[in-house]
C-alpha cells in the first residue's frame, strides 16, 4: 500500500463526516426508493392502488427491519459484552449506538434481498457497507484507537535495528546525575523506537518482536546510565501499542526536549504471544510460560543489552488494561526488581474468559493457584515494600475499572506502597484514558526513577 494512502487521517471530520452522509443517503435510497404509484387519483384504478399499497407495505416492512435489528444490535452487545463479559470491558452509549446502527443496516439487506429489485439490492449493500465503514470509524474515535490507515492496519510499523552504542552495564551503576550530564555536539533531536528480538532463551515462550525506545542521550557514543521502564500492552495487542496508539515515545520525547536528551529507556515485550492470546502474565502449560519470558528472558535480556541502572529504584514497569494486570503481578511478586509501577486500567485479578475457565487454561485446574496469583494476595505475601510507587489510573466513565483500581490501591496502600491516582475525565477502557494518563502520570513515575523532574518530589 503505498505510503501516502497509509497516512490518511481517519480520525478529523473532513474524512467522517462525508462517510456518514454517503451511509445516510444510502439507507434512505434503500428504504425510500423508487416504487410503483398510481396514474392518476381516479378510485377506478385498482391495479395501480394496489401496487401503491404493495409499495408502501414494503417501505414500512424495512423500516421495521431498522428497528428490529437496532434492538438486536442493542441486546447483542449487552448479552455478550455485559452478561458474558466476552471482551472485559463496559461498552459506552456511543459504541453501542454504532453496534445498533450496522445490525440495523444488515437486516435491512437481508430484508431488501427477500423483496426483491435488483437495483435495490445494489444499493442495500451498498448501505450496509457504508454504515458498516461509519461505524467502525465511529467506534474507533471512541476508543481513542488509530489516527491513520498505517496505524490501523500495521501492527508494528517500527524497523528492525541495531541499539547504536548501547551496552551492559556494570553491577551497581547508579543512574546518570542529570546535574552533571552535558549533551555532545550532533545528539539527536528525538528518541529513537526500534524492533528487536527478545529471545526466550528460557521459557521457549513464542513472542512476537519487542520495541525498545532510546531517548536522545541513550545513542550517543558514550550514553548515560538511564533508568528502564517496561511497559506491556493491552490485551488484544502487540507490543508497538503502547507507542502507536498510546503515543508513549511522544511523551517521553517532550521530557526529554527539556532534560537535555535524558529519558528512561523502555522496553516493551511481547507478554501475549498473538494479539488475541491471553497466557495472563503467569507460566501454564497450555498458555505458554509467559511470566518466565518476562521475569527472566526479557530482564535478563534488558541488563546484557542496554545502558540501565541497577536496583529496584531505578526499574519500572507499567502497561494498560491486560498489561496493567501483568504490571500488578510483576511489581509485586518482585519488589527487588521493580520499585515503580504504572497501572492503567488494571483488572482486578489474572483473567481468560470466565472464572472456570480462567483456573483450568492458567493454573491447571487449581483454584489455590490463582489465588495465589491475583495481585491482592501477592501484596499480602510481600509486604512491607520500601521505597515503591504505584501510579495507579482509570477513566471516568470506566466503572468496573474504577472499581478494580480502587480496591488495589486500597490493596497497595495496606502493604506499605505509596500510591497516586490519577483519573481521565470524560473516557472509559480506551487509548483516550492511556494518553491521558501518561501525560500525568509519566512525570511522577521519572522522578521516583530518579530523574529530575520540575515540580515533582523524588
Amino acid at each position: 500500500m503505498p505510503s501516502d494512502v497509509l497516512q490518511l487521517p481517519i480520525v478529523l471530520p473532513a474524512v467522517l463526516v462525508p462517510v456518514d452522509v454517503v451511509a445516510v443517503v444510502l439507507v434512505l435510497l434503500t428504504v425510500f426508493g423508487p416504487r410503483g404509484r398510481a396514474k392518476d387519483a381516479g378510485v377506478t384504478d385498482h391495479p395501480a392502488r394496489r401496487r401503491w399499497n404493495r409499495g408502501l407495505l414494503a417501505v414500512l416492512v424495512r423500516i421495521t427491519a431498522i428497528a428490529v435489528g437496532a434492538g438486536i444490535g442493542l441486546v447483542a452487545v449487552w448479552w455478550f459484552g455485559d452478561v458474558q463479559d466476552r471482551f472485559g470491558v463496559s461498552f459506552t452509549p456511543v459504541t453501542r449506538m454504532w453496534v445498533a446502527f450496522t445490525a440495523a443496516a444488515v437486516l435491512l439487506f437481508l430484508v431488501v434481498l427477500v423483496q426483491g429489485g435488483n437495483g435495490r439490492r445494489v444499493v442495500g449493500l451498498g448501505a450496509a457497507l457504508a454504515v458498516a465503514l461509519t461505524a467502525g470509524l465511529g467506534i474507533n474515535v471512541d476508543f481513542g484507537a488509530y489516527r491513520t490507515i498505517g496505524e490501523a492496519v500495521t501492527p508494528n510499523p517500527y524497523p528492525t535495528g541495531t541499539l547504536d552504542h548501547q551496552h551492559a552495564a556494570r553491577p551497581g551503576t547508579r543512574v546518570v546525575d542529570a546535574a552533571t550530564w552535558t549533551a555532545p555536539e550532533g545528539m539527536p533531536d528525538h528518541g529513537r523506537a526500534i524492533a528487536v528480538r527478545i529471545p526466550a532463551t528460557v521459557s521457549h515462550f513464542h513472542a512476537r518482536r519487542a520495541v525498545v525506545w532510546l531517548p536522545p542521550a541513550a545513542q550517543v557514543v558514550d550514553p548515560p546510565t538511564l533508568p528502564v521502564l517496561v511497559a506491556l500492552s493491552g490485551q488484544p495487542g502487540q507490543p508497538a501499542d503502547m507507542f502507536q496508539t498510546g503515543r508513549l515515545g511522544s511523551f517521553l520525547d517532550h521530557y526529554a526536549a527539556a532534560h537535555h536528551g535524558i529519558a528512561p529507556i523502555v522496553v516493551s515485550p511481547d507478554q501475549l504471544g498473538a494479539p488475541g492470546h491471553n497466557p495472563m502474565c503467569v507460566d501454564s502449560r497450555r498458555l505458554g510460560r509467559s511470566a518466565t519470558y518476562v521475569m527472566t528472558d526479557t530482564v535478563r535480556w534488558i541488563h546484557q543489552h542496554l545502558d540501565v541502572a541497577s536496583g529496584s529504584a531505578a526499574w519500572g514497569i507499567g502497561g494498560f488494561s491486560q498489561g496493567a494486570t501483568c504490571a500488578m503481578q510483576f511489581s509485586s511478586a518482585y519488589p527487588e526488581v521493580f520499585g515503580t509501577t504504572l497501572a492503567i486500567s488494571s483488572e482486578m485479578a489474572p483473567a481468560n474468559g470466565d472464572l472456570r475457565h480462567t483456573v483450568a487454561v492458567g493454573f491447571g485446574g487449581s483454584r489455590p493457584a490463582y489465588l495465589r496469583a491475583t495481585p491482592e494476595a501477592l501484596l499480602a505475601a510481600h509486604t512491607p515494600y520500601h521505597d515503591h510507587l504505584t501510579v495507579f489510573g482509570y477513566g471516568e466513565d470506566d466503572a468496573p475499572y474504577e472499581a478494580s483500581t480502587l480496591a488495589l490501591r486500597a490493596a497497595s496502600k495496606r502493604a506499605g506502597i505509596a500510591t497516586t491516582l490519577i483519573v481521565s475525565p470524560g473516557s472509559a477502557h480506551d487509548w483516550n484514558t492511556v494518553r491521558y494518563v501518561l501525560g500525568h502520570g509519566l512525570p511522577i513515575v521519572i522522578a521516583h526513577l530518579g530523574l529530575p523532574v520540575d515540580g515533582v518530589r523524588r
